[in-house]
């Protein structure tokens, strides 16, 4: 009985013992450092936001015009003559395109204003024909621009000072990228000097491939973005409708902007076409669609080449982050982010979880490997800024031997 007393008590005494017993939790100081470190970093970032653009912007110049400099190079020029020829002839040409433009484009906005109340009445009169949309004709025949104009005064404003700075901001952008360019040297070096010297060799391939993504998708907007704004203006011209340079320009502009582009270039050419007949309607409309089918499924593919590689679910998703976080610079910056983010994980070597290492990533490792070994020791001794440039010129023969292997 004794025993059984004992074995009975020694059960309540453990559950007890587990009632009253309580947890710590400690969080190491490190933890605590690093976390005010991370939440300052943000803070700090978000103030500085407009600084981290200007220079997103400068490196964004760099990417693009650094082939052009490199070509001027490889032809018996000097670096600083062939970055003051590159930059000479960017803005001289935006010069002419300012001067031969904006005349012009004042003149058909001007046309426009003066045009409008008949513009709208044949809009009105167009949407009355039908019940559906019987309503829509109403609203637009007592459209009042007075209270309009005045509600949006403070918006007038806001976004007037918006745009002055955007423009200071993006000429700052332009003098920076000028001086990366020039002091290139002196910046990479002191880059490479804060790398260990066994990571010289993957820092030079990132650099390389992010010089890659950045210029080929700067360069690809631009090349898109024009020949948009060309066929708009020749189809335009060609159906008889008025106006057909500022909206034009409007649908080049609009053309950056993945996605959504498409209804801003194709809303404004089709509403100008509205009071012309079915008959102009139609054609703008099909023509408008079978060259933004020919743009996206032919057209970008071969400008862009293999600068992004982008899945088309990446691509949707960089958007919508893009956009809901910066707004149209968010959305603009979004896909050369993503292939940047995709890129730096496959040059670090990230192992993501579920992923497993193929033959070739082998091979690849073995060959990475071997040229760090060989890049540490031609460069024994050597200067960062004198090492930065073998390493370079190493990663250089890499990717084009990467890129064309019957080379």
């Amino acid at each position: 009985m004794k025993k059984m007393s004992t074995e009975r008590i020694e059960p309540e005494q453990e559950v007890q013992s587990r009632r009253t017993r309580s947890i710590r939790i400690e969080i190491a100081p490190w933890t605590i450092f690093s976390l005010v470190l991370v939440f300052a970093g943000l803070w700090i970032f978000l103030r500085l936001l407009p600084v981290v653009l200007v220079l997103v912007g400068a490196l964004m110049i760099v990417g693009t015009l650094a082939p052009a400099v490199a070509w001027l190079e490889q032809r018996g020029l000097p670096r600083g003559l062939g970055i003051a020829i590159v930059f000479t002839v960017l803005s001289v040409a935006t010069v002419l395109i300012f001067v031969l433009t904006i005349p012009e484009l004042v003149k058909q906005v001007r046309s426009l204003i003066n045009m409008e109340p008949a513009l709208r009445e044949r809009l009105a009169a167009w949407f009355a024909q039908s019940p559906l949309t019987a309503n829509l004709a109403d609203t637009m025949r007592n459209v009042h621009y007075d209270a309009l104009i005045t509600s949006s005064a403070a918006s007038v404003l806001t976004f007037f000072t918006l745009v002055v700075e955007s423009i200071a901001y993006g000429f700052g952008a332009i003098f920076l990228a000028l001086y990366i360019m020039l002091d290139r040297d002196r910046l990479r070096g002191a880059l490479f000097a804060v790398v260990p010297r066994t990571h010289h060799i993957r820092l030079s391939r990132i650099l390389i491939h992010l010089n890659t993504i950045v210029g080929g998708y700067i360069r690809g907007q631009a090349i898109t973005s024009g020949l948009m704004a060309a066929f708009i203006f020749v189809l335009l011209t060609a159906c008889g409708i008025p106006n057909a340079l500022v909206i034009a320009v409007f649908g080049g502009l609009a053309d950056v902007l993945p996605y959504i582009g498409i209804f801003l270039t194709m809303g404004p050419a089709v509403a100008a076409a509205l009071p012309f007949g079915t008959v102009i309607v139609t054609v703008v409309l099909v023509l408008m669609l079978i060259y933004e089918e020919f743009e996206s499924r032919v057209l970008v593919p071969v400008v862009y080449g293999h600068a992004m590689r982008l899945p088309s679910s990446v691509v949707l998703f960089s958007l919508i982050a893009g956009a809901t976080l910066f707004g149209i610079i968010g959305a603009l910056l979004a896909l050369p982010v993503a292939a940047t983010i995709l890129m730096l994980i496959d040059k670090l070597r990230v192992e993501l979880p579920g992923e497993t290492e193929q033959a070739g990533d082998t091979e690849r490792r073995k060959k990475d490997d071997h040229s760090e070994r060989e890049y540490t020791r031609r460069t024994e001794g050597m200067p960062a800024e004198e090492a930065s440039a073998i390493a370079v010129e190493m990663s250089g023969v890499r990717k084009k031997t990467e890129d064309d292997p019957a080379a």
